[in-house]
């Protein structure tokens, strides 16, 4: 099995320009060391959520053009995909690593998921404000977040909800992002340390209903 751990080169692949040399970068690259961090959380996710949890990584098979600015690892309850149910996922691009859960613009049920997070939004946003460098992001590739959690006021937490259910394409991502010059020197057992951190921190959200 390759190594999960990210070094500098790994980052450095998201400069590469033109479709088809980054594309051959990340797949020779990058994409190993993502079915490696896969492969390490999927058992530890599975026993923090009660649930199986199945790795995908991307493929990027829709982009024929413009080569991807970032790719990851998802994980979540289905073993066809993960784009419909919220998910946890690691993701690398030129900047920072990051460390997310996410319900995307593909969720089967978005006004439901909603819902329910504002229902219980007064009990999560005290504890989840809490977490150090847990932070709101407005797409799940920016590399920068919108807020830290912790600025977020009561209602503006439970705000958030919106997020999913304003336009069509809506989201939530929350995390957090590690800078690529502090990720590089890490060990495997840093990033599944903070990976599984920031998770079972989250793991609430992926219990929502």
């Amino acid at each position: 099995m390759p190594s999960s751990a990210f070094n500098a080169a790994d980052f450095k692949v998201f400069e590469v320009k033109g479709f088809q040399p980054r594309m051959s970068q990340i797949r020779s690259r990058v994409r190993p060391k993502l079915e490696a961090v896969g492969h390490s959380l999927g058992p530890a996710i599975s026993r923090t959520t009660g649930s199986e949890i199945y790795a995908h990584v991307a493929k990027h098979a829709r982009r024929t053009v413009n080569a991807p600015d970032d790719t990851w690892v998802a994980l979540g309850p289905d073993p066809r995909g993960y784009k419909k149910h919220p998910h946890f996922k690691v993701a690398i691009s030129r900047n920072c690593v990051r460390f997310l859960f996410e319900v995307g613009p593909e969720h089967a049920d978005k006004r439901r998921w909603a819902a329910a997070w504002r229902k219980n939004a007064a009990r999560l946003g005290p504890v989840l404000r809490r977490v150090k460098d847990l932070a709101w992001f407005k797409s799940e590739h920016d590399e920068e977040p919108a807020a830290p959690l912790a600025d977020l006021t009561p209602d503006r937490f439970a705000e958030l909800a919106d997020e999913l259910t304003r336009t069509r394409d809506g989201q939530l991502a929350l995390g957090r992002a590690v800078a690529s010059a502090e990720a590089a020197r890490w060990t495997e057992a840093q990033y599944r340390a903070a990976a599984l951190e920031t998770f079972r921190a989250l793991a609430p959200l992926y219990r929502l209903r």
